[in-house]
């Protein structure tokens, strides 16, 4: 059953047809029957989705929607928001993956008779996963309060919007000003948390488990339902097609793509590497948790207990029910601003993992000056990063393990050497890692990751191991090396935990005494006191660098083109990519989807850099484009003339993101011709269209000439050389500036002579 409220905008509709957006506005001039708008506003109007689809498959364009995108355009275009929606979606899709008969039951009949029982059947799953306060509903039936709390019953000041790193922040402040417990809802008195076992209690005392007055998730009533009935049989007939959890990280990654600014991300692998630092933990805490991915990387068996609070409601109960169906793990989900009404004052966790949010200066500092937590001291207005590295250290147990993600800032400011110092000399802070600039948001700066350990007594000769990995980054904006990352970081750790001297890793690892570091700066940046790397060799590398260098320029100047011969301006017919995708002497795909396996990812830098598979993408159920040897890969943004065609050694990358392929048919099309004239500066030009900040190409307007495959080949050639050279000449430039690099550090070390 269609749900006919649901809108759409002018790109859904470009994707239901699988054309362009300036196709949809060419319909709407010239045909007066096309749908007319419905919502939005003038610029960006929004239509009903069941008067398109009738269009599209009217006018041929159409022969059916398919299933992942009817269920999306339903969910984007729900009457109450995506969020809620999709909240709905969630918690359907947990009915299914953990008692899917019911579902079976619960879906017989009407829409009216759907939104009245699924409440109870819900209840029968929240209790079990959530504990009793998610099972009670938000508001008495018949009402049209949130799917999700968004509020505590009273406050007591206006809060800030400390939304973390990676969420969404609210509209209004969900949170109360203090660090206690506040107004509690009527539920809370008659359901308590369940307790924590003792082994995670302080010694001695036998505590209840964090006291949740403001859980991420309730349970939605029959009213606010009612409006999802067609999404959520939609959902569920997805749900049967890929599976429960895979539909909702399908639903859920579509809707964070679709809003990048919103949101900023843990990159999948600085996320695994975090847990793996963190070692292995029964209970885990992220008081800033986003959308989960710190959560997800440590949560690796069923009996486990993840904690997880964000100050947007929205996110904490889409990050709920995220873990809940990715996990078998007992999952409590909070919503409050961590610092200032903490929703897990009495837990204490085996682990603690964070991306903060950075540089707030409203993070509570003037309400929280007395609040327990500061044991290793006040952290000033500008410090909010050492304020939640202390809130971290206080919800661990003895021993527990954390890890922060950190900026660089942070080991050296003025202003935080006195909480810096002690926590060195306490020997709560363990180590502190430089990242690769990329590795995570804001991808221009190197972040740290700072390894935190509860202390159970004051080590004897207290050490803190810094580490660089910042040589491990990768060219343009394609990401870290994060194998090497990880193996550089993990080894060093671990040799560092065992007993005995740590060996010095020149310009890698270094464990100094904490005494060493007391100075008036106490500035933990690893790079100011890692030793350069080693210099015995240097002058023979740069020997090598220079012989290398000298090949290669000889290889260039083989590789130049000849002299150009004059010739009369050719007219050949042309013919566009479009035309040739629709007559099949070509394949056309666009990439973004990360698929099942993790291969590497090509992206649009690795392109215009001449570079290796360098990205990563996320996990979806959608599948990878997988490139192949003959394919031509452009870049649609940047303005650049530039197509690559696939060679054996690239082969097999997944498609990443701004990238289209083109797989000709060998039999009507020579690859390289093909790349060749696609480079042409005119050529793009025409087929490009203008935004205020950047430049995109519409690759089915793309030109090519008509010739015969023979000819194609001739000029195929031709261009296959020039491309030959043009690689040449890149790897000439990376070795000349390793060179100058490398002379400059000499002469300036001591370890070539200036002669």
């Amino acid at each position: 059953m269609q749900d006919n409220a649901t809108e759409v905008t002018a790109a859904g509709i470009a994707r239901l047809a699988g054309v362009g957006r300036a196709a949809v506005s060419n319909w709407r001039r010239r045909h007066a029957d096309f749908p007319r708008p419905v919502g939005g506003t003038e610029t960006s109007p929004s239509f009903a989705l069941a008067e398109v689809e009738s269009w599209l498959r009217k006018q041929g364009k159409l022969a059916e929607v398919p299933l992942r995108e009817r269920v999306w355009q339903q969910l984007s275009g729900h009457p109450e928001g995506p969020v809620t929606a999709l909240t709905h979606a969630g918690c359907l899709l947990l009915l299914i993956h953990d008692r899917p008969t019911v579902w079976l039951e619960v879906s017989a009949g009407s829409d009216e008779r759907l939104s009245k029982m699924l409440p109870g059947a819900l209840r029968e799953v929240f209790t079990p996963r959530f504990g009793p306060q998610s099972a009670v509903t938000t508001a008495p039936a018949g009402t049209t309060a949130p799917a999700v709390n968004t509020a505590p019953a009273v406050t007591t000041a206006p809060a800030v919007n400390t939304a973390p790193a990676g969420t969404i922040a609210p509209a209004v402040n969900t949170a109360p000003a203090v660090n206690t417990p506040d107004a509690v809802n009527p539920a809370d008195d008659v359901n308590p948390a369940p307790p924590v076992s003792s082994a995670h209690a302080p010694s001695g005392v036998h505590t209840p488990s964090a006291v949740n007055t403001h859980p991420a998730l309730r349970l939605p009533t029959g009213p606010e339902l009612l409006p999802s009935a067609p999404l959520l049989r939609g959902v569920a007939e997805l749900a049967a097609e890929l599976g429960a959890r895979q539909t909702f990280e399908f639903l859920l990654g579509r809707h964070l793509d679709a809003n990048p600014r919103q949101y900023t991300l843990t990159p999948a692998d600085l996320a695994a590497l975090m847990a793996d630092l963190a070692g292995p933990a029964r209970t885990v805490l992220d008081p800033a948790c986003g959308t989960g991915a710190l959560l997800r990387a440590a949560a690796t068996r069923p009996d486990q207990e993840l904690h997880a609070q964000d100050s947007a409601p929205e996110l904490a109960a889409l990050t709920t029910l995220r873990l809940a169906l990715q996990t078998w793990s007992t999952v409590h989900g909070a919503v409050g601003d961590s610092l200032r009404a903490d929703a897990h004052p009495r837990l204490r966790a085996d682990a603690v993992l964070c991306h903060p949010p950075f540089n707030e200066r409203n993070w509570g500092h003037d309400e929280l000056a007395y609040d327990p937590r500061w044991e290793y001291g006040f952290p000033a207005r500008t410090e909010s990063e050492l304020a939640w590295v202390q809130h971290a250290l206080a919800r661990l147990k003895d021993g527990g393990a954390g890890v922060l993600l950190m900026p660089p800032a942070a080991a050296s400011r003025r202003s935080g050497r006195r909480i810096r110092a002690d926590l060195l000399r306490r020997g709560a802070l363990r180590a502190v890692i430089a990242l690769p600039v990329g590795a995570a948001p804001p991808y221009n700066i190197p972040l740290h990751l700072w390894v935190l350990r509860r202390p159970e007594k004051a080590p004897a000769q207290p050490e803190v191991l810094l580490v660089d990995v910042g040589q491990f980054a990768g060219e343009g904006r394609g990401g870290p090396d994060w194998r090497a990352v990880r193996e550089a970081v993990l080894d060093a750790w671990q040799v560092f935990g065992r007993p005995g001297r740590f060996t010095e890793r020149p310009g890698l690892a270094r464990a100094l005494p904490v005494i060493e570091l007391l100075d008036d700066d106490v500035d933990l940046a690893p790079a100011r006191h890692l030793p350069p790397p080693t210099t015995a060799g240097g002058a023979e590398q740069l020997t090598a660098v220079r012989e290398h260098l000298g090949e290669t320029l000889r290889l260039t100047a083989d590789l130049t083109p000849p002299r150009a011969d004059a010739a009369h301006p050719a007219r050949w017919p042309l013919t566009t990519i479009g035309e040739l995708a629709r007559g099949g002497a070509l394949m056309l795909r666009t990439g973004g989807n990360g698929g099942h396996a993790r291969v590497p990812v090509l992206t649009d830098h690795d392109v215009l850099f001449g570079a290796d598979p360098s990205g990563t993408l996320p996990e979806s159920e959608e599948e990878a484009v997988l490139t192949e040897p003959g394919d031509v890969v452009v870049p649609v943004l940047g303005g650049g003339s530039v197509a690559r065609v696939i060679d054996a050694t690239t082969g097999g990358a997944a498609l990443g993101r701004n990238l289209v392929l083109l797989r000709p048919d060998p039999a009507a099309l020579d690859p390289w011709f093909l790349a060749g004239f696609l480079r042409g500066t005119a050529n793009n030009r025409q087929a490009s269209s203008y935004a205020s900040t950047a430049t995109r190409l519409d690759v089915r307007r793309l030109q090519l000439p008509r010739l015969p495959l023979d000819e194609q080949r001739r000029y195929g050639e031709r261009f296959r050389v020039l491309d030959e050279f043009e690689r040449a000449l890149r790897h000439a430039g990376r070795l000349g500036e390793q060179l100058v690099r490398g002379m400059y550090d000499g002469l300036t070390d001591g370890t070539v002579a200036p002669h």
